[in-house]
């Protein structure tokens, strides 16, 4: 055999191999584009579960948000038409707290009104404030038998300006009692207003 063919038969080998490398690299390349594409593809669906789950839980939280926030604004304007319907009954009230001087009983409870006063200073000395009517009520005898009762010195002083009722001081002045009828109204005023919304919702106590 001729050299020149020695060397074409040389040169189509090494083609042939040369081709089978090519294709062989190119069917790797392909098998690797496509596992990288299926992981990209599977990142990206894992990712986009992720965004979709966080995306939930984001709009379940809002709801539950402004659903809170909706129970809270209610129940706020519930309790605030509560206190409003409430301070207007303690008001008519106390319109109407002078009415109790015209009670065939206003005596006897003008003298407890006293007693209760002078109970809770404890003192032996006292000087008593009144409004008129009160005044006039316990000047008239009962101011002479509370001292009796109590053994105490009760003296009557100013009438007072304001207010149905008496405010009593000791005789240093450095204890004061109000028992003012607005005052003890306002006393009971916390733990009556429970139970006076159940009866303007009426409710059974």
């Amino acid at each position: 055999m001729r050299p020149e063919e020695d060397i074409e038969l040389l040169s189509r080998a090494i083609l042939k191999e040369a081709d089978v490398d090519a294709e062989q690299i190119r069917e790797d390349a392909t098998a690797k584009a496509e596992a990288i594409l299926q992981r990209a593809r599977e990142e990206a669906e894992k990712e986009r579960k992720q965004i979709l789950e966080q995306a939930r839980q984001e709009a379940e939280r809002l709801r539950s948000q402004v659903v809170a926030n909706a129970q809270l604004k209610a129940r706020t304007m519930e309790l605030e038409h509560r206190e409003k319907l409430l301070d207007r009954v303690f008001e008519a009230a106390k319109q109407k707290l002078p009415n109790v001087q015209k009670r065939s009983d206003y005596k006897k409870f003008a003298a407890q009104l006293l007693r209760e006063a002078l109970v809770q200073l404890k003192a032996s000395q006292a000087r008593v404030q009144a409004d008129e009517t009160t005044k006039k009520i316990l000047s008239n005898g009962t101011l002479e038998e509370l001292s009796r009762e109590l053994n105490a010195e009760i003296t009557m002083g100013d009438t007072l300006e304001e207010g149905s009722g008496v405010v009593v001081d000791t005789a240093d002045g450095h204890l004061h009692f109000d028992n003012t009828l607005e005052t003890r109204l306002r006393r009971l005023q916390s733990s009556l207003r429970s139970a006076v919304y159940h009866v303007l919702m009426g409710e059974k106590l």
